[in-house]
């Protein structure tokens, strides 16, 4: 049979003049590397492999060799590379018998995106969440639809804590960002009568309809160490994390007149609001951070600069261990039986909760350990509904009576 020479069937390239005129144009075009642009003195991959050993981070339990080479030559377009995302797990390795934390940090929302494969897995592990682009994060700030938190018993419980962090699109998070970024975003909040694109700032407009009052780090002093707030230096964990990088330099603390609300500028995100009460009442609390954080959120949209949002993720922020809503929901408790119960673990793993012990002797703050998956109503009412099943175990045990019947179904 005939057969054709194969070398006809490689045809050179042709060549047109006006391609050849305008290609370093069009080269031009092609966004770099930004990996190509950092001129690291690095080994390979086995040789950078940090030690995981003695470490119980989640952040340990996904990595390995072979995660760690996929990662290793990658950065994000602000020059964030994977050894930036694990040091806060290196930093602090956390304890056998401590909470388990995720051990990383992203550096920007980008980071999310290009070592998807490292977060997903941290994600898993630490919040029992699977991430999937076929199913979508859902956001109910329908305050209306949670179900009691008013009606706690007093004999048994105390205070009462809602926060939801937020960071801001355009700009990286607070491990990352420079200097200039976080004054940037410190003018966009500020009440200082500057004007920024038209408007005022947005705590100087969110204080029209929300009367407070903006302190600087410096400014805390003994007119806010009456409203229970003190900042002597900055905590050992946002030293740790990088995040304490020049304090207490463009951070501040808006404080609603009435006390029911604080906004945290610049701090482990570039936004936390918290809605702090004496007494149990969580419903209130949720209802001041929903009314808050909506209202807040116009207003960033106004100066174009929208809250970070993805639809796999929900709302994101610079630590896994709160992307989804961004919400930790808790309630003080007095507990003194169930405590020492050797069953206790077991239950607050079923309730996706999660327990510290407060200030108070006897007392323990009962907190949402989960922020994806559920939207913010639903986290809320999953600590409304735990807290509430906590004290009657509790009265069980002091009447020496059993409590099997009240065990919830593993979730």
């Amino acid at each position: 049979m005939w057969k054709r020479n194969k070398v006809w069937l490689i045809k050179p390239p042709a060549e047109h003049p006006l391609e050849a005129k305008y290609r370093p144009l069009l080269e031009s075009l092609v966004p770099p590397d930004p990996m190509s642009k950092l001129k690291l003195k690095r080994g390979s991959p086995r040789e950078e492999f940090p030690s995981v050993d003695g470490n119980y981070t989640c952040m340990a339990r996904v990595l390995d060799l072979h995660m760690y080479t996929r990662q290793f030559n990658r950065a994000t377009e602000s020059g964030v590379i994977f050894d930036d995302i694990i040091r806060p797990g290196l930093e602090d390795p956390g304890t056998r018998t401590g909470p388990m934390t995720v051990g990383c940090l992203a550096g920007d929302a980008q980071s999310y995106i290009l070592f998807c494969d490292f977060f997903d897995r941290v994600i898993e592990a630490y919040h029992s969440y699977k991430v999937s682009c076929d199913v979508m994060q859902e956001s109910d700030f329908n305050y209306d639809n949670l179900k009691g938190g008013d009606d706690f018993h007093p004999a048994y419980t105390g205070s009462c804590e809602v926060s939801v962090a937020r960071c801001v699109e355009d700009y990286c998070f607070p491990t990352h960002c420079s200097r200039g970024e976080r004054r940037q975003l410190l003018t966009l909040a500020k009440k200082d009568g500057r004007i920024y694109r038209g408007l005022g700032g947005v705590l100087d407009q969110f204080s029209e309809e929300f009367p407070g009052k903006l302190y600087s780090i410096d400014d805390l002093n003994q007119e806010t160490k009456d409203k229970g707030i003190i900042m002597d230096g900055p905590p050992a964990s946002l030293i740790k994390t990088g995040v304490g990088r020049d304090w207490p330099d463009a951070r501040a603390l808006w404080v609603s007149d009435d006390g029911t609300l604080a906004v945290w500028v610049n701090m482990e995100d570039h936004l936390r609001l918290v809605s702090s009460r004496n007494d149990a009442n969580i419903q209130e609390a949720f209802a001041t951070i929903c009314i808050g954080l909506l209202k807040m959120e116009a207003l960033y949209k106004k100066l174009r600069h929208p809250f970070i949002w993805k639809p796999h993720l929900g709302w994101v922020v610079s630590s896994p261990a709160e992307v989804g809503t961004g919400l930790k929901a808790s309630v003080t408790i007095k507990l003194v039986h169930l405590v020492t119960h050797k069953r206790l673990d077991n239950i607050l793993d079923r309730l996706r909760l999660c327990i510290e012990k407060a200030c108070l002797h006897g007392m323990y703050k009962i907190c949402n350990r989960q922020t994806i998956g559920f939207t913010e109503v639903e986290l809320t009412q999953l600590v409304v509904d735990g807290v509430k099943l906590l004290i009657r175990m509790e009265k069980r045990l002091e009447n020496n009576e059993g409590f099997d019947d009240l065990v919830p179904a593993q979730k």
